[in-house]
């Protein structure tokens, strides 16, 4: 099974209820929440923005100004960006207590996400595809300390507990509704 389908299948199935949409410009596509990511020294490094569109829902992280290579992004359990280590994000999001990875038998958690690849001139962009309910979504996104998107130093490598091996947490962002 694909990575995308176990990503989308635990959301689905870990999730509550309760939501707030605005519309973006783009026609039948619905912005639900988004996070500006910050480095380590505050810089903006890109963006996470959740979407909806025809019933489902969609992660695009967009990088920049980052060391080219695969990095681990995870979803963390607390939305606080305080850098320069942005330890305030706290551990991986897991509101079902599985431990890491798709590749871990005893995985994946709610957190774990593909690895983004930055290319040379140190941009780059994932998207993720979540069917599924916005609404069950937004619960835990939304729950109440929030939810922030980091960015790793290394790749994650899919099975090591509990953070996939994917080293310093480099970037950082909170999401907020729309």
């Amino acid at each position: 099974m694909s990575r995308t389908f176990h990503i989308a299948t635990l959301l689905a199935a870990a999730l509550g209820t309760g939501a707030c949409a605005t519309t973006s410009a783009a026609p039948g596509l619905t912005t639900l929440a988004h996070a500006d990511i910050v480095g380590t020294d505050g810089r903006p490094a890109g963006r996470a923005t959740l979407s909806e569109s025809q019933g489902a829902v969609s992660l695009t992280v967009s990088a920049q100004g980052l060391a080219s290579g695969p990095h681990g992004i995870h979803l963390h359990a607390v939305g606080k960006c305080e850098g320069p280590a942005f330890t305030t994000a706290a551990g991986h999001l897991n509101p079902a207590m599985h431990q890491h990875g798709s590749m871990n038998p005893a995985g994946p958690h709610l957190g774990d996400l593909p690895n983004i690849v930055v290319q040379a001139d140190g941009t780059g962009t994932a998207t993720l595809t979540i069917p599924g309910d916005w609404n069950g979504l937004a619960s835990a996104i939304f729950d109440a300390d929030g939810t922030a998107l980091v960015i790793h130093a290394a790749a994650d490598d899919y099975k090591t507990d509990p953070s996939g091996n994917s080293g310093a947490r480099i970037a950082c962002g909170v999401f907020t509704r729309g």
